[in-house]
């Protein structure tokens, strides 16, 4: 075992960094989901209706859901790490706080839109 795994201990910034990389990776599943929306889209009103019900469905919204909250925290980081190319919030309280801000906005956010698809009956 390395010995760097014994000595270092987990924080919200190393946690931040390792959501920003994995919601990365699932906004490129995402695109290829909008992809495969749009070729079914071109394939016809039945290949349509199949692929918007498997979106639909529980399992379709639980990713949808998912690929909501990783755009919004990818941006939410996204908007930090800008910040910090400013040279500002690099101190330990600032960074600290700026990751819970932006794991704080992922999850408000989510949860409004998807409040409001609801409202407005999209789902």
């Amino acid at each position: 075992m390395s010995p760097h795994l014994t000595v270092w201990r987990w924080h919200i910034t190393m946690l931040t960094s390792i959501l920003h990389r994995a919601s990365g990776m699932a906004l490129y599943g995402g695109a290829l989901i909008a992809a495969g929306w749009a070729v079914s889209l071109a394939s016809g009103p039945d290949v349509y209706a199949c692929y918007m019900g498997l979106l639909g469905s529980i399992l379709g919204k639980v990713v949808l859901f998912g690929l909501t909250l990783a755009l919004f925290y990818h941006l939410a980081n996204g908007v930090r790490h800008l910040i910090w190319d400013t040279g500002h919030g690099l101190d330990i309280k600032s960074a600290n706080a700026s990751a819970w801000a932006a794991i704080a906005f992922a999850i408000a956010a989510t949860v409004a839109v998807w409040v409001l698809a609801a409202m407005t009956g999209a789902l």
